[in-house]
C-alpha cells in the first residue's frame, strides 16, 4: 500500500533534530564576546597574583613536575615542548616555544625564569635556535614562583582533556607582576607593564606592610621606577609618577652615549646601551639609511664593535660636525630614544575581571594573595601536624604497654584492631597505624625519640594557631620571607633615571584646594575641604568638625593649600615633610588617621609641632623652644631637602626634648612660659640664626624642679590668656559645667 506523505532527507538523517531560530546580529555579538573573554583571560592577559600568562604558568609547572629544577641537569626544549603541549597547553608548539625562549633571554626578562643552554636569540633579532638542538630547565628564582605549591596553597582546575589538574594560579612568593613586567594584546585592550628592580618593590611591599597608609610618594622613594634589562637611561619621572598613580603613562628611554676623541680633532658617538626592546641591526640599519638619504648629516662612518663584554656601535662624525647635534638628531629621528607606554592592566581574583591598577592596586593586590597563601600554607601544616602528632600519641601508647600489644596482635588476630582501639582507648587511625608495622619495629621504637618529636609538633601546632589568630603576626612572616628573597636574588637598578626641567609633574595633576588640616592631642590627624564649613547667622548651632577619643583633644588647626608642605617636629628633634595631598582626606566625624602611619616615628617619638609652609624662603624663620628653656632660630630654607625618614633640625641635650616651633618674619617678639607659673619675653632678633646642627642658648633660667610648657609669638597690643593646671582638673572633674570667664 502506498502512502502519500513525502519525507525530507534531513528527517530521515537527523529524525530527532530540533531547529531552533535566532538572529544573526544577537548571535554574533555573542559569540564574539565569548571568543574576546577566551582571549582575554585564557592566552593574553597576566594575573596580577602571579603575574602570568596561562602559557608561561603552564611552562613553568610542567618542568616543575619533570623535575627540571635548578640542580637538575638541563634537558631538549623539545621534551619540555611536548609536556606542556600532552598535558595542559592545547596549541601550536611555536606558542610554547617562543614563550619559553623569551623567558630564557637576558635582555627580554629582568629576572629569567628558564635557564636555557643552547642560542636562544639575541638583541639583533636572531632568532632561537629550533628546539631539538637547545636544553633548558628551571632557573633558580623560578623556583620561587612554585614553593609551597604542594601545600594545598592553590586552586586546581582541571586541564584541557580532564584526565589532570594545573594550577589556576601560582604561589608566585616575589612580585613578578611588576619585577618581570608584561605585554599583551587581547581583543580590544591591551597591557604593557615594564620590569621593575627587585629590591625596590619588594622595599614598597615591606612599606605597605609597615605603613598601610602608605601613598604613591611613600612608594616611590622605595620604586624609582622602571629597571630594564637592557639599561638605558629614562627621561624624567612625570611619566613614572602618572602610571604609578592611574595605571597609565609614557616615559622616554635613551641609550646611553659618550663622546670619544680620535684621530685629528675628530669625535666618535659611542652608544653602549640601548632602549628596552630595540633591535640593534635593525637601529644600525635605520641609521645608515638616514645618513644614505641625507636626513642625517655630520657622520662619516658607522659601525659595531659589539663583543661578549658588552655593546659597543661606534658612530664616527666628520670634521667639521657639532657631536652634540648629531647626537641630538639621532635621538629625535631613531629609536635611540624610545617612548614606552605604560598600560598597568591585569585580571584580578579567580573572577578574572581585567582591571587597570595603579602602583598601589598592585602592590595591595599581590600583598592579600600572598598573606592567603602563607594562610593556606599553614593550616596545611597545622593539618599535617596534628595528624602525625595523633599518630604518634597512639604509639607511644603502645610502646607504653608494648608487651600486652604484641600478645593481643599474635592472639586475636582477626579482630585485634577492635581489641586495640577497646582496651587502650584508640581510635581506628591509631590502631590500623599499629597494625601496619612488622612486630619487630614496633618492640625497636624508641620512645624518647618518639616523645621528643611528639613535644616538638606541639610547639609547632602551638604556633600555628597562634599564626593563624594573629594578623599582625602572619604580616611579619610575609615580610621577612619577603626580604629573604630580596637579599638572596636582589641586584642593583641597572637603568638611570634623570631629572628633566620644565615636565609635568603629578602635583600638576592633582586639583590644588584649600583644606583645613588638624592635629589632635593624640596623634590622629586628617584634612577636610574648607568647602565643608558653612558660614552661619550669630544664633547658629555649628557643626561637629571631628570626632575625637575620650581625653583627645584637637591641638592643631589651620588652613593650607593641597600642594603646601606640611612640616612636622617631634620631640626629639626629628623634622619631617609631607604634601597636603599625601595627609588621607576624612569626613566631618572621621577621627583621621594615627600620624605614625604617615611618618616613621621611632617608638616614644610623638609630634610636638605641625607648620606649613608653601616653600622654603630665605626669609622665614623657625624658632625652637625645649623643655630646658634653650632656644633656636634657623632659616626655614635650612630645612630644603628633608628625606622620606626624616631631618635633624636641632640638637638636643641629654635629658631635653622640643616643645614649641613657631613660624618668624625675622621681627617677632617670643613669648615663653614655665610650668611654676614664670614667663619671658624677649625679640626673636636677639638670637642669631643657626644651623641645623646647632644646640641653640639659654632663653630663660629655669628653677629648680622648673619646665618650659609653652611658647608663643607675642604681638605687640595683645591680650594673654592663661590656663592654670587646677583650673584643667577642676573642668575634668566636672565635665560639661565651664566656669565663667572673667
Amino acid at each position: 500500500m502506498a502512502h502519500n506523505r513525502s519525507y525530507k532527507p534531513e528527517d530521515i538523517l537527523f529524525p530527532n533534530q530540533v531547529i531552533t531560530e535566532s538572529k544573526l546580529v544577537e548571535e554574533m555579538e555573542k559569540s564574539y564576546i565569548e571568543y574576546a573573554m577566551s582571549v582575554i583571560v585564557g592566552r593574553a592577559l597576566p594575573d596580577v597574583r602571579d603575574g602570568l600568562k596561562p602559557v608561561h604558568r603552564r611552562i613553568l609547572y610542567s618542568m616543575h613536575e619533570s623535575g627540571l629544577t635548578p640542580d637538575k641537569k638541563h634537558k631538549k626544549s623539545a621534551a619540555c615542548v611536548g609536556d606542556v603541549l600532552a598535558k595542559y597547553h592545547p596549541h601550536g608548539d611555536a606558542s610554547v616555544y617562543d614563550a619559553m625562549v623569551r623567558m630564557a633571554q637576558d635582555f627580554s626578562l629582568r629576572y629569567m625564569l628558564v635557564d636555557g643552554q643552547g642560542n636562544f636569540g639575541d638583541m639583533d633579532g636572531n632568532p632561537a635556535a629550533a628546539y631539538r638542538y637547545t636544553e633548558a630547565r628551571m632557573s633558580k628564582i623560578s623556583g620561587e614562583m612554585l614553593r609551597d605549591i604542594d601545600k594545598d596553597t592553590v586552586d586546581w582546575d582541571p586541564n584541557f582533556d580532564e584526565s589532570r589538574k594545573e594550577p589556576r594560579v601560582l604561589p608566585s612568593r616575589f612580585p613578578n607582576l611588576l619585577v618581570n613586567g608584561s605585554s599583551g594584546i587581547a581583543v580590544g585592550m591591551a597591557t604593557n607593564i615594564p620590569p621593575h628592580n627587585l629590591g625596590e618593590v619588594i622595599d614598597a611591599c615591606v612599606c605597605v606592610l609597615d605603613n598601610p597608609e602608605a601613598g604613591l610618594h611613600e612608594l616611590m622613594e622605595h620604586i624609582k621606577g622602571p629597571d630594564f634589562p637592557t639599561r638605558g637611561i629614562i627621561m624624567g619621572r612625570s611619566g613614572i609618577r602618572a602610571a604609578y598613580a592611574t595605571g597609565r603613562g609614557k616615559v622616554v628611554v635613551r641609550a646611553r652615549t659618550e663622546f670619544e676623541e680620535f684621530g685629528n680633532g675628530r669625535t666618535r658617538i659611542i652608544v653602549n646601551e640601548l632602549p628596552y626592546q630595540v633591535n640593534k641591526r635593525q637601529l644600525i640599519k635605520h641609521i645608515a639609511e638616514q645618513v644614505k638619504d641625507k636626513r642625517i648629516e655630520g657622520i662619516s662612518d658607522l659601525r659595531e664593535e659589539s663583543d661578549r663584554h658588552g655593546m659597543r656601535v661606534v658612530i664616527e662624525l666628520k670634521k667639521d660636525a657639532n657631536p652634540q647635534v648629531v647626537l641630538n638628531t639621532l635621538f629625535k629621528q631613531t629609536a635611540m630614544q624610545s617612548n614606552i607606554s605604560i598600560i598597568m592592566l591585569a585580571l584580578v581574583d579567580d573572577q578574572k575581571q581585567p582591571k587597570i591598577l595603579s602602583l598601589r592596586g598592585i602592590l595591595d593586590e599581590y600583598l592579600a594573595y600572598q598573606k592567603e597563601i602563607i594562610r593556606r600554607r599553614t593550616e596545611f601544616d597545622l593539618r599535617k601536624a596534628r595528624e602525625r602528632a595523633h599518630l604518634l600519641k597512639g604509639l607511644l601508647i603502645a610502646q607504653d604497654h608494648i608487651d600486652e600489644v604484641i600478645s593481643i596482635i599474635r592472639s586475636r588476630y582477626d579482630d585485634a584492631k577492635e581489641a586495640l582501639m577497646e582496651r587502650f582507648g584508640l581510635d581506628e587511625i591509631q590502631a590500623q597505624a599499629i597494625l601496619d608495622m612488622r612486630l619487630k619495629a614496633l618492640q625497636g621504637l624508641d620512645r624518647e625519640k618518639m616523645q621528643n618529636e611528639f613535644d616538638e609538633l606541639q610547639k609547632k601546632i602551638s604556633y600555628f594557631l597562634e599564626l593563624l589568630a594573629d594578623e599582625e603576626m602572619l604580616k611579619g612572616v610575609l615580610k621577612e620571607e619577603l626580604i629573604a628573597i630580596r637579599d638572596k636574588f636582589g641586584d642593583d637598578r641597572r637603568t638611570e633615571i634623570q631629572d628633566v626641567e620644565d615636565e609635568i609633574d603629578i602635583e600638576d595633576l592633582i586639583e590644588e584646594e584649600t583644606c583645613a588640616f588638624t592635629l589632635t592631642h593624640g596623634g590622629y590627624i586628617k584634612r577636610l575641604p574648607v568647602s565643608e564649613y558653612s558660614a552661619q547667622r550669630r544664633g547658629g548651632k555649628g557643626i561637629r568638625a571631628m570626632a575625637t577619643k575620650d581625653e583627645d583633644y584637637v591641638e592643631t588647626v589651620f588652613t593650607a593649600s593641597t600642594h603646601d608642605n606640611i612640616l612636622f617636629f617631634t620631640n626629639t628633634g626629628r623634622v619631617y615633610v609631607k604634601k597636603g595631598y599625601n595627609i588621607p582626606e576624612a569626613g566631618r566625624n572621621a577621627r583621621g588617621t594615627n600620624i605614625v602611619n604617615i611618618i616613621p616615628l621611632d617608638p616614644g617619638e610623638r609630634v610636638n609641632a605641625m607648620l606649613h609652609a608653601r616653600g622654603f624662603e630665605e626669609d622665614s624663620f623657625l624658632v625652637f623652644i625645649t623643655r630646658n628653656g634653650t632656644v633656636k632660630r634657623m632659616y626655614q630654607s635650612a630645612l630644603k631637602n628633608i628625606r622620606s625618614s626624616g631631618i635633624r633640625a636641632l640638637t638636643l641635650d641629654e635629658g631635653d626634648e622640643l616643645i614649641s616651633v613657631r613660624q618668624t618674619d625675622g621681627e617677632q617678639n617670643i613669648l615663653i612660659c614655665t610650668h611654676e607659673g614664670y614667663a619671658i619675653c624677649f625679640g626673636e632678633t636677639d638670637i642669631r640664626p643657626m644651623g641645623r646642627d646647632a644646640v641653640g642658648v639659654r632663653g630663660i633660667k629655669l628653677r629648680d624642679g622648673d619646665y618650659v610648657v609653652g611658647a608663643a609669638r607675642a604681638r605687640a597690643g595683645g591680650t594673654l590668656l592663661s590656663v592654670t593646671e587646677k583650673w584643667l582638673r577642676q573642668a575634668h572633674a566636672h565635665r560639661g559645667v565651664c566656669p565663667r570667664r572673667r
